[in-house]
């Protein structure tokens, strides 16, 4: 369930029987013919479809996050790690002021990485609460997943092509991209990454067949579920 479709009094209701939470977070920024709000899309439902069965509520996405690289496109939205940070910090003081003290970050967005680190700090300080950081799209076995569909896959391309991530009226290209190993070489940013990944895609087809794109997103939402209902400490 949302939390959007709760009242506070709901929500403590909910309180004093279970003291779970999710956040999912995301990102604005390029994905080639994709929506630019894949990160948060997708972070967001599989959060959602994730926690449904078990009753666990899902609070609205953090829809921007740290993309500093991607700024020479049009519609990226950017924050400073500092401000990411205290930004997330200050949400997770609210989940668990409100009583929620085992809560599930699950994150669509590589570039919003710095908050792992940021947990492991945040529960030093509060050590009555637990906190998982998880990257859904490398979760073990959704990777694998990944993986063994298409050895081939990166931001903006195939494995980010879900029917919910599409925008109506765009067509996709059929064929796979191909860039030189860049293993070693400095961060591309700005206007020198558009110049190298041009439409956005850093490598791979950009599509694949849905059958399969659902496969994927069910071991997503299955690995995603197991870590909301297990493995926390009594």
């Amino acid at each position: 369930m949302r939390i959007s479709d709760m009242n506070w009094m709901q929500v403590e209701a909910y309180l004093a029987h279970d003291n779970r939470a999710v956040l999912p977070l995301g990102s604005t920024e390029q994905h080639a013919y994709l929506s630019l709000s894949v990160d948060s899309i997708l972070a967001e439902k599989v959060a959602t479809d994730a926690a449904e069965p078990l009753g666990v509520p899902v609070f609205p996405v953090v829809s921007y996050g740290m993309a500093p690289y991607f700024q020479a496109y049009p519609g990226t939205i950017t924050l400073r790690i500092e401000t990411y940070i205290r930004l997330v910090r200050d949400i997770l003081d609210s989940m668990r002021n409100s009583g929620f003290r085992r809560i599930v970050i699950v994150n669509g967005h590589g570039g919003n990485s710095p908050v792992d680190g940021l947990v492991t700090e945040w529960m030093a300080d509060h050590p009555e609460c637990q906190v998982k950081f998880h990257n859904w799209w490398r979760a073990p076995q959704t990777w694998a997943t990944v993986k063994a569909t298409d050895p081939l896959s990166s931001h903006a391309s195939w494995m980010e092509n879900f029917p919910w991530t599409r925008l109506p009226g765009i067509d996709m290209p059929n064929h796979q991209k191909n860039l030189p190993d860049r293993t070693g070489q400095a961060t591309l940013v700005g206007t020198r990454l558009r110049e190298v990944y041009q439409e956005g895609n850093f490598e791979g087809y950009f599509q694949r067949p849905d059958a399969e794109m659902h496969a994927i997103w069910d071991v997503a939402v299955r690995e995603t579920r197991a870590l909301i209902s297990d493995g926390w400490d009594s």
